[in-house]
């Protein structure tokens, strides 16, 4: 079962979204509340979980540092946060697997996938 961990800058209406429909989500927030960057990375690979950001930081993380995890960075306007769920929970169902290693970008209009390497 893919495992999910959501940064602390992730609306709670997502979290939620999430998990109602029954995926697996840690929140930094709830549970590990100042989680340096770092500390999250390492998790994410201990964990084997995919990263929930809204952090473009994770970018310099993923293809500068070469550190390969999965990373779903959000991008949204706090009205579109029912939206962008939806949009989401359709990305895991579709691809679920297939996120680990990549660096995804998701918008309300577009989504953007990259391989790690």
């Amino acid at each position: 079962m893919l495992k999910f961990i959501a940064d602390e800058n992730i609306n709670n209406k997502i979290i939620l979204k999430l998990r109602q429909v029954g995926f697996d989500v840690v929140s930094i927030r709830e549970s590990y509340p100042g989680l340096s960057d770092e500390d999250i990375i390492e998790k994410i690979i201990d964990e084997d979980s995919i990263l929930l950001t809204e952090d473009s930081d994770f970018g310099k993380w993923v293809f500068v540092h070469k550190k390969k995890i999965g990373v779903i960075y959000l991008r949204y306007h706090y009205q579109e946060a029912e939206q962008i769920s939806q949009i989401l929970i359709n990305i895991i169902n579709r691809y679920r697997k297939k996120l680990l290693n990549k660096f995804i970008v998701v918008t309300v209009k577009k989504i953007r996938i990259r391989d790690l390497i």
